[in-house]
């Protein structure tokens, strides 16, 4: 599919979608729930959907499914199929796959697409240590694994995905470990595991958390666990950050549906938006944010990398160089996800420079002036988020943006194109 994007000013109030990072993490604590679940404002995003499959097939039953509504019914891991398959989703495979270990059958795990990429070394490194038999095609997919998995005291490396981490808190905390302690060296993106750890206690699990240093675990009592449970979605900070910078480098926006006091790792957005002088309105219910003259900023994004694509997208319309650290986390995403910047905002003639670390975006603005960017042809990679990162530049384009491979956005937010055609924005969609 591509999608043509028309430069214009836009206007307007608009809901942000789900937050799958949410979604993903409540659908697991569901199934690992002795009882029934009710989530709020589930999501609809291809993520989510892998992670309510997945969750059938490891045991759980749907009773009802609505836009507003998910009620989910679970004894904990029993799994009714031998073939799991998490479809492009990163925190889906590295959080159920622990999870799926607590039983003692043979289960194959597999993925699609860029997933099928992206290394699981860490698995059969790690799932050993916790009596857990694992093959794997030299660390990729798919991998096989037997359980059950055994809590013990084990030490892992946290640089290159917290997500591994989310799958063994839940794993070890559903597996009622006792007395036994997860060292993690060089953890990334903590506020993830915030998440987590904010998840699994509204489902009644409380791990200690040693300054991110290592995670304790204390048998839960039981007795005083609710069998009914309602979680709540919030909305998506990942998703809305493209909005904010839409508005603040084209328009006049709200977006409302999220929590300012959330602990997703996106909410980050805010700070790039302010020290870069966008209009920034921040309210308990609503977020307003409209353009004004913006500088380079300097941001460090190492615990926030799904960041880079929209901090990219409003870098380019600075004046000045903006720097955005973090640019190692960026290598194991749907792309190369600092190459793939850098090709495709070239076509759109915003000069991005890659230094070790770091990401150089020279701004197109020049004082009160700003040069609009090319009408160009670009690509999503299949990746999202540079789907996502390209249309909200063509708002400032002098001609339409075409868009390849523009449904990538499925992944994580559906409704993007719809949204912005609520705010104004011409875009058509073609097969």
């Amino acid at each position: 599919m591509i999608a043509i994007v028309h430069p214009t000013k836009i206007e307007g109030i608009i809901l942000a979608n789900a937050s799958k990072s949410c979604m993903q993490r409540a659908c697991a604590a569901a199934l690992l729930h002795h009882g029934t679940t009710h989530i709020v404002n589930p999501g609809n995003s291809f993520d989510d959907l892998a992670a309510i499959e997945m969750i059938q097939k490891l045991g759980a039953t749907i009773i009802n499914h609505s836009e507003e509504s998910l009620t989910i019914q679970s004894t904990g891991v029993a799994p009714i199929s031998q073939q799991l398959n998490c479809g492009e989703s990163g925190l889906g495979i590295r959080m159920f796959t622990p999870i799926a270990a607590l039983s003692k059958s043979s289960l194959t795990i597999n993925g699609s697409g860029s997933l099928l990429k992206r290394p699981m070394h860490f698995f059969d490194e790690v799932l050993p240590q916790l009596k857990v038999h694992i093959s794997s095609a030299e660390g990729f997919l798919p991998i096989t694994i037997q359980g059950p998995l055994t809590p013990t005291n084990i030490t892992i490396d946290g640089s290159l995905s917290s997500q591994f981490l989310t799958g063994l808190l839940m794993a070890f905390g559903a597996a009622e470990a006792d007395g036994v302690t997860i060292t993690v060296n060089d953890l990334k993106s903590r506020p993830y595991i915030d998440l987590t750890l904010q998840v699994m206690e509204a489902f009644g699990t409380t791990i200690q958390n040693n300054n991110y240093e290592s995670f304790s675990f204390v048998k839960t009592n039981k007795k005083g666990k609710k069998t009914n449970i309602q979680y709540q979605v919030e909305g998506d900070w990942s998703g809305a950050a493209f909005l904010l910078v839409a508005g603040a480098v084209a328009g006049n926006i709200t977006v409302k549906g999220l929590n300012v006091f959330s602990t997703q790792a996106d909410k980050a957005i805010l700070q790039a938006l302010s020290d870069a002088g966008a209009g920034l309105s921040v309210q308990e219910h609503q977020i307003e944010v409209r353009s004004l003259p913006l500088k380079a900023f300097h941001f460090d994004a190492t615990d926030c990398p799904d960041l880079f694509p929209p901090l990219v997208a409003l870098a380019a319309f600075c004046d000045g160089t903006t720097v955005i650290e973090g640019v190692h986390r960026l290598a194991h995403k749907e792309s190369n996800r600092g190459i793939t910047l850098q090709e495709e905002f070239a076509k759109l003639g915003v000069e991005i420079k890659l230094q070790d670390n770091l990401m150089l975006v020279v701004g197109l603005r020049n004082g009160l002036q700003v040069a609009p960017i090319n009408s160009a042809k670009v690509s999503s990679h299949h990746d999202h988020r540079i789907a996502m990162a390209t249309a909200i530049a063509a708002l400032n384009a002098g001609a339409p943006v075409t868009i390849q491979d523009a449904e990538a956005i499925n992944k994580s937010y559906p409704a993007f194109y719809s949204h912005l055609q609520q705010l104004g924005v011409g875009v058509i969609t073609e097969i």
